[in-house]
């Protein structure tokens, strides 16, 4: 059942693709018509050879027929007739002459219909053959007949000569072995297979240099919108088929457009953050204000803070964003090892140089340097960054060697408006940033135990999949 399962949607995806699509249609055309055009052209030509069969026969008839006499009710024929294959044994053209029996006058083809008069030399030896064909007198017969086992074509006139005392009437036949024309048939299908098997691999070997041809521009639309999304390029080109022109254009309109409306939401959230710092610095420079109110005060600055990098934060346009994470991570390494110096910390780090984070790199920093910072604050000595990536997912790992997470604290840090204090100074607000970049970019944060150092191990995961890179 599994198995099933995992495979359909792979027929699915595979119907999905353009390219599939047009390369399956060519291949069953190709398939379908050459078979077509083969069976057409082998039938056609079986009727030439069945045609000129005929004609070759009707002349030995007439051939046979201008030597025939009759005198006295007597069939008179020559010793040797024009043409030498009826004049050699078993050459496998034969000439029969027969007359209906008088016995089975009333009936019709049996095997006692017809008396054999006369035989040409080269039916010597052979079995005298049943149900010859009797035509009415000046009608002829084409068809079949089995001598000695093989198959023979036979061609049958009718004709009556005129006696002194009645009609004469007689049967001409004339049998040819199948072999040649077989033969010929066969010969004809070996050539006409084989040029039509070298004809569909030329012509599937064309289609598909055509369909990479006329698809080309949708590869190359494909990459620059990964360009696009993995941060390498702002915009797409619009040297582009006039199918694609406008998509092209529509794009890279709401691009334009949505980088104008965050940068005017960034200024705007910068102005109103300036402006309420000024109050509140005012505010906590008077004289006489107690503990409690300057607390408040402090409060606010720091939800103002915080509140403001949610705002400014660039998920909602992270596909078209993207930051490699090792140069990132390796600034904060830096920066942090000298914060830590008492005790020494020993940060390492496992990063893969491909890794791209699909957002801001504001963002990221973010993240990485709360977690960081968090985990050095709880570290004994050692800290571990490990960064990976699949086909599908981006997954950052953060893990120490000190105290790790209970099961309590576990639970604050999921919970909304709660101050997460993990660690004994306490940063409930940066892990509340890290909670809401997670939530805005749609990965997921799970909390264990190191394996390796024996404490807190955050595990993060991004979906690296989205729609647009499925095109």
């Amino acid at each position: 059942m599994n198995n099933k399962q995992a495979s359909k949607p792979n027929r699915l995806s595979l119907l999905n693709s353009l390219k599939a699509r047009l390369v399956i249609s060519a291949l069953l055309l190709i398939l379908v018509l050459m078979p077509l055009i083969g069976f057409t052209l082998n039938d056609a030509f079986k009727q030439q050879v069945k045609t000129a069969a005929k004609n070759e026969l009707s002349a030995y008839i007439y051939s046979v027929l201008a030597v025939t006499e009759v005198e006295n009710d007597q069939l008179q024929m020559p010793e040797l007739l024009l043409e030498n294959q009826f004049n050699v044994i078993q050459s496998g053209l034969y000439a029969l002459i027969s007359t209906p029996s008088v016995n089975s006058a009333k009936t019709t083809k049996d095997e006692n219909g017809a008396d054999l008069l006369w035989h040409s030399d080269s039916f010597l030896g052979l079995s005298e053959p049943k149900n010859l064909p009797q035509p009415a007198i000046g009608s002829r017969e084409f068809s079949e007949i089995i001598l000695d086992g093989k198959p023979h074509i036979i061609y049958s006139l009718s004709v009556s000569f005129e006696q002194q005392d009645g009609a004469f009437p007689i049967t001409l036949h004339i049998i040819k072995d199948q072999a040649d024309f077989q033969k010929q048939i066969d010969q004809f299908n070996r050539q006409l297979w084989s040029w039509l098997l070298v004809l569909m691999a030329l012509l599937g070997m064309a289609q598909l240099a055509w369909l990479l041809w006329t698809l080309k521009p949708l590869a190359k639309f494909k990459q620059e919108l990964q360009d696009v999304e993995n941060g390498k390029a702002m915009q797409l080109s619009v040297d582009y088929p006039s199918e694609l022109q406008s998509v092209a254009y529509q794009l890279n309109t709401l691009l334009i457009t949505e980088q104008n409306q965050r940068k005017r939401y960034r200024n705007a959230l910068s102005d109103l953050a300036h402006s309420l710092k000024t109050p509140l610095a005012v505010i906590q420079s008077q004289k006489g204000l107690d503990s409690s109110s300057i607390e408040q005060v402090s409060t606010i600055n720091r939800i103002i803070g915080h509140q403001l990098k949610r705002a400014q934060s660039a998920a909602g346009s992270s596909w078209h964003l993207g930051v490699k994470i090792a140069p990132i991570s390796e600034k904060l390494i830096r920066t942090l090892g000298k914060i830590y110096r008492e005790p020494p910390r020993q940060i390492r780090a496992d990063v893969d140089p491909d890794a791209i984070f699909r957002g801001d790199e504001a963002d990221l920093t973010e993240i990485l340097g709360n977690l960081l910072d968090n985990a050095c604050k709880a570290a004994k000595s050692q800290i571990l960054l490990t960064v990976s990536i699949s086909e599908l997912a981006l997954n950052i790992s953060i893990e120490d060697d000190g105290l790790g997470v209970s099961a309590e604290q576990e639970s604050k840090i999921f919970e909304r408006g709660t101050r997460a204090d993990s660690y004994e100074q306490g940063h409930g607000i940066g892990l509340a940033i890290v909670r809401d970049l997670l939530d805005s970019y749609n990965g997921q944060l799970v909390i264990s135990r190191s394996e390796s150092l024996g404490g807190a191990k955050f595990l993060l995961t991004f979906n690296q999949k989205n729609e647009l890179r499925t095109l």
